[in-house]
C-alpha cells in the first residue's frame, strides 16, 4: 500500500470537478430522470453526493456512523443544487486538509477507517456516481483515465478491512450493486471498474 493514497485531496478535487461539470449541464426538466442507481433520480443522486461530503466532514469532527446513516438522504440541496454541491466539496477538501485529518480514525458505517482510507472511498464513490449522472442526462460518460486507473489499481487497499466491498465474492450488496453478466477479455479499465460496481455500459435504463 506504499504511496497508494498519495495526493488524495487532489484526487478528490479532480473527481468532484468531473461530477460538477456534469451537474452544471443538467437541465431543469432532467432532475426527475432515473439514474443507474435505481433508488435515486437525478436530484436524489446529486443530494447523495452533496450530503455525503457533508457527512464525511462530520465524521472527521467526531460524528458517528449512526448519524451518517440517519442523515444520508436528508436534503442538502435546497434551491441551489449546484452551489450546494460546490460548497460541500470545498468544505470536505478543507476538512481533510486539516492537520492530522488523514490519520484520524473515523466511525465509518462499514467499520472504523483512517481519514485517508475514508477519502479514498469518497474519491471512488465520486467517480462512479459521475458516470451515473452522465448516463442519466445523456452526457459523455467517459471518466478521467488516470483516476480510473488509480482506483482499479488500488481497489483492494481502498476497501481493505471493510465487510462490504465491491471486490468480495460474497457480500450483502447492501451498499454495492452486484456485477451483472460476464466481461469481455478486451474490456477497457473503465468498463472493468464499472462492472465491479454493478454497472453496465449498455444504454437504456
Amino acid at each position: 500500500m506504499v504511496n497508494a493514497f498519495e495526493g488524495l485531496i487532489d484526487r478528490f478535487l479532480g473527481s468532484s470537478a468531473e461530477f460538477e461539470q456534469k451537474l452544471r449541464a443538467v437541465r431543469s426538466e432532467q432532475w426527475c430522470r432515473p439514474t443507474p442507481c435505481t433508488e435515486w433520480n437525478v436530484r436524489q443522486l446529486v443530494n447523495h453526493m452533496t450530503r455525503g461530503n457533508i457527512n464525511y466532514v462530520s465524521l472527521l469532527h467526531g460524528g458517528s456512523a449512526a448519524d451518517f446513516l440517519r442523515l444520508r438522504d436528508a436534503d442538502a440541496l435546497g434551491t441551489d443544487p449546484v452551489g450546494a454541491y460546490a460548497l460541500s466539496v470545498r468544505e470536505c477538501a478543507q476538512a481533510f486538509g486539516e492537520t492530522g485529518a488523514l490519520q484520524r480514525v473515523l466511525d465509518y458505517p462499514l467499520g472504523p477507517v483512517s481519514g485517508q482510507q475514508a477519502l479514498a472511498l469518497r474519491v471512488t464513490d465520486s467517480a462512479v456516481h459521475t458516470w451515473d449522472l452522465a448516463r442519466a442526462v445523456n452526457l459523455d460518460d467517459t471518466l478521467d483515465g488516470s483516476l480510473v486507473a488509480w482506483i482499479e489499481e488500488h481497489l483492494d487497499a481502498i476497501y481493505a478491512g471493510s465487510p462490504e466491498t465491491p471486490t468480495a465474492v460474497e457480500t450483502t450488496h447492501r451498499f454495492f450493486a452486484a456485477p451483472d453478466g460476464v466481461l469481455a477479455n478486451n474490456s477497457s479499465p473503465q468498463t472493468r471498474l464499472l462492472h465491479r460496481m454493478g454497472r453496465t455500459s449498455a444504454r437504456g435504463h
